[in-house]
C-alpha cells in the first residue's frame, strides 16, 4: 500500500523488476515506464566469426553471474558450424553439460516452477556444486545445455538469471529466425535479440520479423545492449520493450524521457497538401 501510494504521489514513476510491480505502476493513475523482462537470445550463423563471437559471448555471459537482463540465455548455432562454435565456447571456459548433468541441474535451478534464489546470480564453483555437476564445472567459466524445445516444459528456454547457457541447433538461417521468435513469444517479448554474422541484410531481417526492439551485431550482448561508446545507444539499465512487452516506451530509458519539452508555436508559411497529393496513387490504383 505504501509503494502504492508513492506511486499515486510522484510526477513519474519508472518501474522494473516484476510484470506486477510495472502493472501495478501502470495502474496507479499517475505518469509511468515501465521495462519488460529479458531472455535474450543469440544466432550464431554459418558465417560469422566463430572465435570472435565465442568470446563475446563468454565475456558477456560471465559479467556479474549473468544477472543482467541482456545476458545471453540462448544461443542458436547454425548446424554447419555447430561443432566448430561449441569447440570455440569451451576454449574460453564452458563446459558442456551431458544428459543427467543437465537434469540435475534442472532440479538445482528451478524449485516448484520458480527459480531457486539459492543458485541464480551464483559463482561458477558455488553454482556447479549446489547442482552436483562435478569437479570439471566447478573450474568453467559457465555451463552449456543442449535444448531441443520452447515453453513451459522446457525450462531452460526461459531466463535463468545464471551461468546456464541455452544451445539451440538450427538447421539453417530460416531455422534460427523461427526459433528466435519462439523464445521471443515464450518469455522476453520486445526486449532484444542478436546475431553474429557477416550477412549484411540478416540483422534487418530479424528487426523485420522478429518482436524485438533491439537486434544487436556481432557485439557482446548485455554490454551493448545498455549502451555502448561503439553502438550509440543510451547508456542505461532499463531498456523498454514497446508494445510487445507490454511496455510504454521501446528505447533505452534515458535522461529524455525525465524531461517536459516545451515547443513556443508560431505560424510559419502553410504548406498544405492538396487531394491529388494525398490520394493520387490511390486513385490511380483504384479509380476515382
Amino acid at each position: 500500500e505504501m509503494s502504492l501510494e508513492l506511486m499515486r504521489q510522484a510526477d513519474l514513476t519508472v518501474v522494473t523488476g516484476s510484470q506486477r510491480n510495472v502493472r501495478a505502476a501502470y495502474s496507479s493513475g499517475a505518469p509511468a515506464i515501465g521495462v519488460g523482462a529479458g531472455n535474450a537470445a543469440v544466432i550464431v550463423d554459418e558465417t560469422a566469426d566463430i572465435a570472435d563471437a565465442a568470446a563475446k559471448i563468454r565475456a558477456s555471459k560471465t559479467f556479474d553471474n549473468a544477472t543482467s537482463c541482456s545476458s545471453e540465455n540462448a544461443l542458436i548455432i547454425a548446424d554447419a558450424v555447430w561443432d566448430e562454435a561449441v569447440r570455440a565456447l569451451e576454449s574460453e571456459g564452458g563446459i558442456l553439460l551431458d544428459a543427467a548433468q543437465k537434469e540435475r541441474l534442472q532440479n538445482a535451478l528451478w524449485r516448484g516452477g520458480e527459480l531457486n534464489r539459492e543458485m541464480i546470480a551464483k559463482d561458477m564453483p558455488v553454482f556447479a556444486r549446489g547442482a552436483g555437476l562435478g569437479p570439471r564445472a566447478e573450474k568453467s567459466k559457465f555451463a552449456m545445455v543442449e535444448e531441443t524445445g520452447v515453453g513451459p516444459d522446457f525450462p531452460f528456454s526461459g531466463e535463468k538469471l545464471s551461468l546456464a547457457l541455452t544451445l539451440y541447433r538450427a538447421a539453417d538461417f530460416d531455422a534460427a529466425v523461427l526459433r528466435a521468435g519462439e523464445l521471443l513469444a515464450h518469455q522476453g517479448g520486445g526486449h532484444s535479440v542478436g546475431i553474429h554474422t557477416r550477412v549484411e541484410s540478416r540483422p534487418r531481417r530479424l528487426g523485420l520479423e522478429l518482436p524485438a526492439c533491439r537486434v544487436i551485431v556481432n557485439q557482446a550482448h548485455c554490454f551493448a545492449t545498455g549502451g555502448s561508446f561503439d553502438n550509440a545507444l543510451p547508456f542505461s539499465l532499463s531498456m523498454g520493450c514497446g508494445t510487445w512487452g507490454r511496455n510504454s516506451i521501446s528505447d533505452n530509458l534515458n535522461y529524455h524521457h525525465f524531461l517536459n519539452t516545451v515547443r513556443v508555436v508560431r505560424p510559419i508559411p502553410p504548406e498544405e497538401p492538396g487531394e491529388a497529393e494525398l490520394f493520387g496513387e490511390y486513385w490511380a490504383a483504384v479509380g476515382k
